[in-house]
C-alpha cells in the first residue's frame, strides 16, 4: 500500500509532478538516449578540448583559422542547402497527384527503392551509367552528339545527383504524409467558392503545409549535410567536394587526431542545430497556428 500524505497518496503527489506510469515506460528509450547520443557527445566535447597541442580552444581555432579545414563548412552547406530545397519542391506537386491517384502503392513503392539499395549501390549505379565510360556518354559519343565524355561524376555534380536521388524518397515520404492529412473538403469549400487550383494551393494547402514542409526541410537537411559516402565516392574528396564529415574522417583515421577530429565532429552537430534552430524559428514566425477567441 502506498503511504498516504495529509490525506494525499504518494502515487498522486508523484503524478501531481508528472511522474506517473507513462514516464516510467518512456525510461528504457531515455536511457538508450543517453548512451547513444548525449554521452557520445559529451564525451567528443570534452575530447575536443584537451588537444596534443596549444590550449583548451586550439582545435576550434585552428580549424577557423586553416581554409583547408573551414572551407569544407562552407562546401557542405553548398551541397546540403539546394539539395534539401530541390527535393522539397519536387516532392509537393509529386505529392499532391499522387494521393489523386487510384492505386498510388506502385509508384510510392518505385519512388522508395533509392532508400533501399543505400549510397554505395546508387553510387555504383550512377559510375556505370554517367562516368567517362559509362553507357550516357557511350551512347552520347556514339550518335554523335558530343565529341568528348561529359564530366557527371568525381565533381560536385555528381555528388548533388547522388544526394537528390537517395533524399528524395525521405523527403517525398513525409511530403506525402503531410498532404495526405489535409482534409479534401477544404479543399472542395474553396472549389465551390470560385478558386482555381493555384489559388486553392496557395491559400488552402500551402498554409496548411508550412509547418510540416518545416519540418521535413530540417530532416532532409541533416541527412543531407551528414554526406560522406557520395562525396567519397561520386566527388573530389581532396577538392571540391571536400565536406565536413571527410575532414573529420581525415583527422582521425588518418591523422590519428582523435582531438581535433571530435573538434570538427562538435562543430559539424552545431551548424546543424543552427540550421534547424533558425528554419524552426521562422516557422514559429511564421506560422502560430489557430488562435484562441473568448475567455477559457
Amino acid at each position: 500500500m502506498l503511504r498516504e500524505v495529509k490525506g494525499v497518496t504518494l502515487r498522486a503527489q508523484l503524478a501531481a509532478r508528472g511522474l506517473d506510469g507513462t514516464v516510467l515506460l518512456a525510461a528504457p528509450a531515455l536511457l538508450l538516449v543517453f548512451a547513444l547520443f548525449v554521452y557520445p557527445f559529451a564525451y567528443g566535447l570534452v575530447l575536443s578540448l584537451h588537444p596534443d597541442k596549444g590550449g583548451i580552444l586550439s582545435n576550434y581555432t585552428r580549424f577557423f583559422s586553416e581554409p583547408f579545414l573551414f572551407d569544407t563548412l562552407g562546401r557542405t552547406f553548398l551541397l546540403a542547402l539546394p539539395v534539401t530545397l530541390l527535393n522539397i519542391v519536387v516532392s509537393v506537386p509529386v505529392a499532391m497527384r499522387v494521393r489523386l491517384m487510384r492505386r498510388p502503392r506502385v509508384l510510392t513503392t518505385i519512388l522508395v527503392i533509392p532508400i533501399t539499395l543505400g549510397t554505395v549501390l546508387v553510387a555504383e549505379g550512377m559510375l556505370n551509367y554517367l562516368g567517362p565510360q559509362g553507357w550516357l556518354n557511350r551512347l552520347l559519343l556514339a550518335t554523335h552528339l558530343i565529341g568528348a565524355p561529359l564530366r557527371l561524376v568525381h565533381n560536385y555534380w555528381g555528388v548533388f545527383l547522388s544526394l537528390v536521388i537517395t533524399g528524395f524518397p525521405f523527403t517525398f515520404l513525409l511530403t506525402l504524409s503531410y498532404i495526405t492529412g489535409i482534409d479534401p473538403a477544404l479543399e472542395q469549400a474553396g472549389a465551390m467558392l470560385g478558386a482555381r487550383e493555384p489559388q486553392r494551393f496557395a491559400t488552402i494547402l500551402l498554409p496548411l503545409l508550412v509547418p510540416g514542409l518545416a519540418i521535413t526541410f530540417c530532416l532532409s537537411f541533416v541527412q543531407a549535410f551528414s554526406v560522406f559516402p557520395s562525396a567519397v565516392l561520386l566527388g573530389a574528396p581532396a577538392g571540391a567536394t571536400r565536406v565536413i564529415s571527410i575532414a573529420a574522417y581525415s583527422a582521425a583515421f588518418e591523422d590519428y587526431d582523435y582531438s581535433m577530429a571530435s573538434a570538427i565532429a562538435i562543430i559539424m552537430a552545431l551548424a546543424q542545430v543552427l540550421a534547424v534552430g533558425v528554419v524552426l524559428l521562422l516557422r514559429g514566425l511564421l506560422y502560430r497556428g489557430p488562435v484562441s477567441s473568448g475567455k477559457g
